[in-house]
């Protein structure tokens, strides 16, 4: 997770939360602090990160077992569907600030284990989590540190960066045989099946709104919809249906919408992640800077919407460029 323009509020990292038993890769020990056997585990993580390209990060480097997790809650009009967890419609809050739920509003609370480019420390939450879920953890929120793309890109990125160094990791680290890659392996094909059935959902709840917005559907017929919609989603995706509104979507939606994009360009750089990461600096080296892109596109704030779309579609764009001179070279 990232936090989100400066304000110091993480983002939810359980949404790609696995489904596998438990299987903690070291527990808190007697005198509050990680067990052995997970500062060993962080070290070899991290060891992986340098040989692979990342630059070393200030994540994990202490912990801290009286901080459970970063707690956030999320509020915003039922009658709007937010873009992505950045749009501005979306008021976000620090947990005990956010208040009860009103008929009008959606409301969305959750926590993440931790935040990248923050320093963040290992939480009591992580030394609880699940070997697969850790890994992913660490990849990801290392992942933010090394680049400076629109949120909505770089966490698609990251998804697909951490999901490719946790199979690599394991099949080195454990053995393409082991319980701990099957692990593995299972989070990975949920995780990329979770992306891809979010943007689904996503644009059946988009087309309702749409139908609204142009007075085809009265609000009771599209809040009776979207409750349709919700439940269908909270099945396929094995989510709390309680939870599920337009904001847990928008929040969902920002590490799903680029996804398939970003794995293609894996995939097409030879599923290299070294290369990959090279490939994406790149990119993050060459792209249009946020003033150039509202001159290009006439916008006056950086804060609207509107400017939150185009940054990423020009990153896209400048990503799909700079991929075809690689592949002219090539």
């Amino acid at each position: 997770m990232r936090l989100v323009n400066g304000a110091g509020l993480a983002l939810l990292a359980l949404l790609l939360a696995a489904c596998t038993e438990p299987r903690t890769a070291g527990a808190k020990g007697s005198n509050g602090h990680a067990n052995p056997a997970w500062v060993s585990l962080l070290a070899d993580l991290k060891a992986f990160e340098r040989r692979i390209g990342f630059e070393s990060t200030r994540n994990f480097l202490r912990t801290d077992t009286h901080k459970q997790s970063f707690p956030f809650c999320g509020r915003v009009s039922r009658l709007y569907l937010p873009y992505s967890y950045q749009d501005p419609a979306i008021r976000w809050f620090d947990y005990k600030k956010c208040g009860g739920g009103e008929e009008n509003v959606d409301v969305f609370t959750g926590e993440s284990e931790a935040v990248g480019e923050s320093g963040t420390p290992v939480t009591q939450s992580m030394l609880e989590a699940p070997l697969e879920r850790i890994m992913y953890v660490v990849f990801h929120e290392d992942c933010h540190d090394q680049f400076a793309f629109p949120h909505g890109f770089e966490e698609a990125v990251c998804n697909v960066i951490a999901y490719g160094a946790m199979l690599a990791f394991s099949k080195e680290h454990y053995g393409r045989g082991s319980p701990e890659f099957a692990s593995v392996e299972r989070y990975v094909e949920e995780g990329a099946r979770d992306a891809r059935l979010t943007v689904t959902y996503y644009d059946e709840i988009a087309a309702l709104y749409a139908r609204h917005d142009r007075s085809e559907l009265s609000t009771a017929a599209l809040l009776k919809l979207r409750a349709h919609t919700f439940a269908k989603a909270a099945r396929a995706l094995d989510w709390d249906a309680g939870e599920v509104n337009n904001v847990f979507l928008a929040n969902a939606m920002t590490y799903s919408r680029h996804y398939d994009f970003a794995a293609d360009v894996l995939h097409a750089l030879g599923d290299d992640l070294a290369r990959a990461i090279a490939f994406f600096r790149h990119v993050d080296s060459i792209k249009p800077t946020p003033a150039q892109v509202m001159a290009a596109q006439k916008l006056g704030s950086e804060s609207s919407v509107e400017f939150v779309r185009a940054y990423e579609a020009v990153v896209v764009e400048t990503t799909r460029k700079a991929l075809r001179e690689v592949a002219a070279i090539l």
